[in-house]
């Protein structure tokens, strides 16, 4: 540990602490009586270059704050002229946007249509409901994406809507008990778009600590099942 504090308020304390002492017995330690003095006086400079350093930071920050309130309240009404603009360029026109110096907006770019499920699982619940979960890779941006599930069950070739979910999960609460195999099919759809289909083949096999186990394949859609 440093004999004498780095931070300059410690050092200052340090000083401040043992300056009465120096100056009552400089000779006695053997330290010279004008270097102690000297000591005093810078002692005095620092504790008031200390304050006012606290000073200039407050104003500082009060000074920031104050900015920062202003600018916000200049961009808080200069929106509601921007936007006023935009209301009028609505039913007038782009002209409106060169009369304001304004860039007249960019139309939107297509967003392309939801991605193909991917890493699907299925896991037995408590309950019997088979808890299906997948991933979907959406184009950025894009919201309100459904996904369409439908169910084929051992080897049947008609697939069967069982729901659709506004996320990349869905219990199947109406499994048939004893069925050893079923195969889902999944569709991202958004209002404008659809994904391509995936499909995947769920086996049971035996049961583990009285829960069926359960294998997953990716399989691939007919034509049958994606019409």
């Amino acid at each position: 540990m440093k004999l004498v504090p780095k931070k300059k308020e410690a050092r200052i304390g340090f000083y401040q602490a043992h300056i009465a002492t120096w100056a009552a017995n400089a000779v006695a330690m053997g330290a010279s009586a004008a270097d102690v003095t000297a000591v005093q006086t810078a002692l005095t400079t620092a504790v008031g270059t200390l304050e006012a350093q606290r000073v200039a930071q407050t104003a500082a920050k009060s000074a920031v704050q104050a900015c920062d309130q202003a600018v916000a309240r200049l961009n808080a009404l200069g929106m509601v002229v921007i936007e006023q603009v935009r209301t009028k360029a609505r039913t007038a026109g782009d002209g409106v946007y060169t009369l304001a110096d304004l860039p007249v907006p960019a139309t939107p770019a297509a967003k392309g249509a939801p991605g193909k499920s991917t890493d699907f699982t299925a896991t037995l619940n408590d309950i019997g409901g088979l808890e299906l979960k997948w991933k979907c890779p959406n184009p950025a941006g894009t919201s309100g994406t459904i996904y369409q599930i439908f169910r084929l069950i051992g080897e049947s070739v008609e697939p069967i809507y069982i729901g659709g979910a506004g996320s990349k999960t869905f219990v199947d609460s109406t499994l048939p008990a004893g069925v050893q195999k079923v195969t889902y099919q999944i569709q991202a759809v958004r209002s404008t778009a659809v994904g391509p289909w995936a499909a995947f083949t769920v086996k049971f096999g035996a049961a583990v600590n009285g829960v069926a186990s359960t294998q997953v394949i990716e399989t691939q859609a007919t034509p049958k099942m994606a019409a």
